[in-house]
Parts: C-alpha cells; sequence; structure tokens
C-alpha cells in the first residue's frame, strides 16, 4: 500500500513538472525577434534571480552539506541540461514549429526508460516493449506527419530545425539521467533546493554570456518590447524553472528512472495542446492517433510497475 501511494505520489509531481514544463515551447514563438540562445539566456537570469531570492535565507546552511563533486554535477547539469537544451529547443520551435519540436523531444521517454532498465525496482525491459512501441509509433507518426504535410518550403531551415530538435533530444536525456542518480547520492538536500541551486548556477552562467549574447540587441529593442520578453522570460522561468523542476526532483526521487521517463510524456502533450492553442486549430486524425499512442503507452507502463509491488506486497503478506 505504501509503495502505491508513494507511486502515486511521484507520477503526481511527474505529471505537474510535465504540465509546467510544455509552456517552454510557447515561449520561443511568443518573442519571435530573438534567437534560441538569446531567449534562453534571459529566461535563466530570471530564473538565476528567483531562485537566488527563494535561496537565500538559507544559503550557508543549504552550501555546507555540498562537496566539490556536488558543485560540478550542477555546473554540468545547468550548462547542458538547461542552457544548451533550451537554446536547442528555442531554435527548433522557431525554425520547424512546435509540434514538430517537442514531439522529437517526446522521444526522451523512451531513451530514460532504456537508460533505467538496470536500475532497481526497474521493470524488466521484454515487459516495457509494448509500451515503448506505443510511444515511439506515436512520435514516428504524428513526426512524418509534421515534416512531410507541412507548409515550410525551406528544406535547408527544415534539417536545421530537425537537428536541433534532436540535439535538445540527446541533452535533455542525459540531464534526466545524470540528475536522477545524482539526487539520489545527495540526500541531505531537498528537491526544491537542488532544483534552486541549478537555478543559481544556470544564472551564474547566464550571466557570463548576457554581454556576448545579448550585447549587440540591447539598443534594437524599446523599453515596452524589453518589458514584455521579460514578461515572458520570467514567466516560464518562474513555471517552468522553479516550479517545475522541484516537481522533477522530487519525481525523481519518488519513481523509478524507466517510470520517471515514461511520465516525461505528459511535457509532450502539454506543449501539443499549447501548440493547437497557439494555432487555434484542433488535431487532425493524424495527431489524435499519435495521441492516442502516446497515451496508452504511458497507461501501460504504469500498469507495469504497479504489478511488480503488488506481487511484493502479497509475497510479504504471506
Amino acid at each position: 500500500m505504501l509503495a502505491d501511494r508513494a507511486l502515486l505520489k511521484g507520477i503526481g509531481y511527474g505529471v505537474c513538472a510535465g504540465l509546467c514544463w510544455g509552456v517552454i515551447f510557447l515561449g520561443p514563438q511568443l518573442t519571435p525577434g530573438l534567437s534560441g540562445l538569446q531567449f534562453a539566456v534571459i529566461r535563466f537570469l530570471c530564473y538565476g534571480a528567483i531562485s537566488a531570492a527563494l535561496l537565500m535565507p538559507r544559503w550557508r546552511r543549504v552550501c555546507a552539506q555540498l562537496g566539490m563533486a556536488d558543485w560540478k554535477s550542477l555546473f554540468w547539469l545547468s550548462l547542458i541540461g538547461n542552457l544548451l537544451y533550451y537554446s536547442l529547443v528555442g531554435t527548433g520551435v522557431q525554425w520547424v514549429g512546435i509540434a514538430t519540436t517537442s514531439l522529437i523531444v517526446g522521444l526522451i521517454p523512451v531513451i530514460v526508460t532504456l537508460a533505467g532498465r538496470h536500475d532497481a525496482n526497474a521493470v524488466p525491459l521484454r515487459k516495457l516493449i509494448p509500451s515503448l512501441c506505443c510511444a515511439v509509433g506515436g512520435v514516428v507518426l504524428i513526426s512524418w506527419h509534421a515534416l512531410f504535410k507541412g507548409d515550410r518550403p525551406d528544406a535547408l531551415t527544415n534539417v536545421g530545425g530537425i537537428l536541433c530538435a534532436v540535439g535538445a533530444l540527446v541533452t535533455w536525456s542525459w540531464y534526466a539521467v545524470s540528475n536522477a542518480r545524482r539526487l539520489v547520492q545527495v540526500t541531505e538536500v531537498s528537491s526544491h533546493d537542488w532544483a534552486l541551486l541549478t537555478g543559481v548556477m544556470t544564472g551564474a552562467q547566464s550571466l557570463l554570456l548576457a554581454v556576448p549574447v545579448l550585447g549587440f540587441q540591447a539598443g534594437t529593442y524599446s523599453a515596452a518590447d524589453w518589458l514584455h520578453v521579460l514578461g515572458v522570460a520570467g514567466g516560464v522561468a518562474l513555471l517552468s524553472s522553479v516550479v517545475g523542476g522541484a516537481c522533477w526532483n522530487q519525481a525523481s526521487r519518488l519513481l523509478p528512472l524507466a517510470l520517471s521517463g515514461q511520465v516525461l510524456v505528459i511535457e509532450t502533450l502539454a506543449a501539443l495542446v499549447f501548440g493547437f492553442i497557439w494555432e487555434h486549430r484542433l488535431p487532425d486524425n493524424f495527431e489524435w492517433a499519435a495521441i492516442v499512442l502516446l497515451v496508452t503507452g504511458v497507461v501501460w507502463c504504469l500498469n507495469c510497475h504497479r504489478a511488480p509491488r503488488r506481487e511484493a506486497n502479497a509475497s510479504v503478506a504471506a
């Protein structure tokens, strides 16, 4: 019973994180005058400022619990999992659109699930194959539809956007696996504080990039334009980075890595919904079919992870 309760709690945190993260695909569309890297730098400057303000009252106490290895982990997790990843996402969204980018990135659950197949409490791969096939099938179906039925005539831009999305897929898959495994080792720091520490580190890195990346852009925007950019970036930082990051860290501690990877499909579905709202339309038949496949894959995987716990509880009771 307790195992099932922890599982459901972890899934709830994972779903909240996915819903918050779905917003990140919309941010670059709301600031078309900025490149993906420029918007990423502004977003993470906001994230760093918010994180520093929230962490300030207990900064010394939290830092006293960290060693050099923890700071190195925070550096690479922030650089690769935040700055590099979101720069690639923003560029992909601006070049090939929200749907194509979010669906290529939507393969993250498959990669993370495969990476966690040998971890403790992981379900054997053979039991996950049906759910993985559903997830891959849904992504392939809607990606094919978005790429070959789209209305973007610039082939070079399409290829560049797809490569950016694939790069985002690789970088965040690495982040999800590395962060989850690091959280197992950093037991003295809460999930929320770890997310804030990541924000402070990412903000510091963004500060170093701000002048070379944004310096030539400063004079091209009016005060009203900069207020709009800061409003969008600040909103994305608060919702996706602070709230979403804290929820994801908590989910990573409660769920097996393979299952947490599957829950990431929620981010793809949220991004699709926001994308359809942005485009003022409903999904077509291909898109509905893909969404059904993705949801089926997640539900199937949840059942696979619940079954072993029921069997373990039964054997203990006997």
